[in-house]
């Protein structure tokens, strides 16, 4: 089994901590203390010197950014304005695997979420869905994935800052280019945005909002073009591939579990009916939903690990920790670990009948959104995009794997990085089940 917390500076060795509390101490009684980022040569590359919210040092700067992007940008008000949006993208999206489902199609589903998440995250970003070209010619989801395995491998530069100029494994190289392509892209789109400001008639998004307290000068802190690209960084990134993979293995396990998409399904036709999709308004009666959802969160944590650095020296389940360690919460480990969960292997939503356990970074068993200062800002956006999409697959279509397969011979493999997606693409048959 997995250790749930290690940690390790250059002066002691790593230690490892199997027990659930271990990560309770670091988020919650410590979590002041533990509030820092390890300085990453990945992190200064791709976030304008760490000047976004995801890699900043705690600070300041770090506490105004956050309340800026929680206040400005993912509040339930901003959340909630984009909602025509997200519906008439559900609609499109309904509608091509309607078609795909007439004529009997194989689906390429893991594509399939990945350009919808895509698309609702560019139109709340930057007011616009692009292409796959226009980032780059390898196109948005590749560039964004391969920013993430770098950012995900070992550098030797960040435990021996000396050799940083060698660039032995020439990471830093690779995220100098990766960074010129969103740069240039950021800067294209902000300078669009500023050109056809006074044509706006639609809901302003969150470039509008980023330049709009850029230039009146009233954020209360150092605010220009970097920090305005390092956060739509952060939302575009964030908001594509963590939502999408969530997606992903939810319809994956309940394929591969026909009895509990069944019992979704059956709840679905009682609060939704048969004549119309899932919308948002329904979300809160969904139980069954919101315990899948959980059950998928704990298997699958779309960030496994969560990377903390000590602030100050401080004891750990009676470990001294040195001021300046990085600290590893093991969010995958704790998820299977059978001192917590009842056969923790097993796809049982069932499990969360009767439990007070939410997402919300308060109960330590699942943390998928991280807790304390450094907990997920974007929390409430993504669990409103994973529950609609999953709603809407598992209502409006029945699913079945190609060629014969049977539900147990599907590949649940799992791609590590910093975000754990399935290592190969998910591909199903849909059978449209609604009556209009």
């Amino acid at each position: 089994m997995a250790p749930s917390c290690t940690y390790a500076s250059a002066s002691c060795p790593p230690l490892s901590y199997r027990r659930l509390p271990a990560a309770e101490l670091v988020l919650k009684t410590h979590d002041l203390i533990f509030a820092g980022r390890a300085h990453l040569q990945a992190a200064k590359e791709i976030s304008y010197d760490k000047r976004n919210v995801v890699f900043a040092p705690y600070g300041s700067y770090w506490r105004n950014m956050r309340k800026l992007c929680t206040l400005e940008l993912l509040s339930n008000f901003r959340i909630n304005q984009f909602q025509p949006m997200r519906r008439a993208e559900i609609e499109v999206f309904v509608g091509s695997l309607r078609r795909a489902a007439g004529k009997r199609e194989t689906v390429d589903i893991s594509a399939r979420i990945s350009a919808l998440i895509g698309d609702m995250t560019c139109l709340m970003v930057f007011g616009r869905k692009f292409a796959d070209g226009d980032l780059d010619e390898k196109g948005f989801k590749a560039v964004i994935g391969e920013t993430l395995q770098v950012a995900a491998l070992p550098n030797i530069a960040d435990f021996f800052p000396f050799m940083a100029a060698l660039d032995l494994q020439g990471l830093t190289r690779r995220m100098k280019e990766l960074s010129k392509t969103f740069d240039g892209f950021l800067e294209r789109i902000i300078d669009d945005h500023i050109e056809n400001k006074q044509e706006k008639k639609h809901a302003q998004d969150f470039v509008d909002t980023m330049m709009t307290i850029m230039e009146s000068g009233e954020a209360g802190f150092e605010f220009d073009r970097r920090h305005v690209k390092a956060v739509l960084l952060d939302m575009l990134i964030a908001g594509m591939d963590t939502s999408s993979a969530v997606v992903e293995w939810t319809l994956s396990e309940l394929i591969r579990h026909p009895k509990a998409m069944k019992k979704l399904q059956q709840e679905l036709e009682q609060v939704v009916g048969m004549d119309q999709i899932v919308e948002e308004s329904h979300l809160d009666r969904l139980e069954y939903l919101d315990m899948v959802v959980k059950e998928t969160f704990r298997l699958h944590p779309a960030v496994p690990i969560l990377i903390h650095q000590s602030l100050e020296d401080c004891i750990v389940d009676q470990f001294h920790v040195p001021k300046g360690s990085r600290l590893i919460v093991n969010v995958w480990s704790i998820g299977k670990d059978p001192n917590v969960w009842r056969e923790p292997q097993k796809f049982l939503p069932e499990r969360f009948i009767g439990s007070n356990i939410d997402l919300r970074g308060q109960d330590f068993q699942l943390i998928p959104f991280g807790s304390g200062r450094r907990g997920c800002p974007g929390l409430q956006l993504g669990l409103t995009v994973v529950r609609l999409v999953v709603a809407q697959l598992v209502h409006c279509f029945d699913w079945e794997l190609p060629d014969g397969m049977v539900a147990s011979e599907l590949d649940m493999a799992e791609h590590f990085g910093l975000v754990t997606c399935r290592d190969n693409h998910l591909l199903a048959v849909p059978t449209y089940r609604l009556l209009k």
